[in-house]
């Protein structure tokens, strides 16, 4: 039993360990500081004993279950006999897979008191924990090679914020927890297909913030603002037969 105490700590280990602590946190276990302090012995520690001591004075944690696969959307009900004749728009193309490429299990980007980014060609991991204390961290998807269908993102906003761009053909699903702070996820005009890649984010956003935006490679935001009010007018000309 003391072996298993002082094994080697896996990345999962370690990670469910700061889960349970952002629970605890987002159940009043624990005030920020408390969540700061236990959080960087969490990233420090390097055996099971030191995880362990973190939770031994802290409440039992209720299980919850989460669905593991990404809803896919509500397919539209044909329109009734004399309705007008206007189309819904058509899902956007999906970012391809590409399943040959080798893809890390999990990868961590921290940023206290800076700024990280990760943009340009890379391949995302299949877990990527983000962790932004009174600083940013930029992840831009536009050239990222997808290899595995769904990218989980775990995040960690404490006074910091996290700016995500995604291309058309992704869909970004957001589960986490925000207390004073702001989650903000693209409103799409042409929804993904259901087969589109899933960016997957949950965690913890405490007085910071996470923005999620939608852009196309190469396109500024200004270049991406004009180009939704563009479609937009489109679109009601189309629906008012002008």
């Amino acid at each position: 039993m003391r072996d298993s105490q002082q094994g080697a700590l896996s990345p999962e280990e370690r990670q469910a360990t700061v889960d349970r602590l952002c629970a605890h946190f987002a159940r009043d276990a624990m005030n920020t500081t408390e969540l700061e302090r236990r959080l960087d012995i969490a990233y420090a520690a390097r055996t099971r004993a030191e995880l362990v001591a973190l939770e031994q004075d802290l409440p039992a944690l209720r299980s919850e279950t989460r669905a593991d696969v990404p809803a896919v959307p509500a397919v539209p009900a044909p329109a009734a006999d004399g309705a007008a004749d206007v189309a819904a728009p058509a899902p956007a193309p999906s970012v391809p897979v590409d399943p040959s490429r080798p893809v890390q299990e999990n990868d961590l980007i921290v940023s206290i008191w800076g700024a990280t980014e990760r943009k340009g060609s890379w391949v995302p991991p299949r877990q990527l924990t983000a962790i932004a204390v009174m600083g940013g961290t930029d992840l831009d998807f536009r050239q990222a090679t997808f290899a595995t269908g769904t990218v989980s993102v775990r995040l960690l906003a404490l006074m910091g914020g996290v700016d995500i761009v995604v291309p058309p053909g992704v869909r970004v699903e957001w589960g986490g927890i925000a207390l004073m702070g702001g989650v903000s996820t693209p409103e799409r005009d042409t929804p993904p297909a259901p087969d589109a890649p899933v960016i997957r984010l949950t965690g913890l956003v405490c007085m910071g913030g996470v923005d999620v935006v939608e852009r196309h490679p190469g396109e500024s935001a200004r270049d991406a603002r004009k180009r939704i009010r563009k479609d937009r007018k489109a679109r009601r000309r189309l629906a008012s037969g002008d």
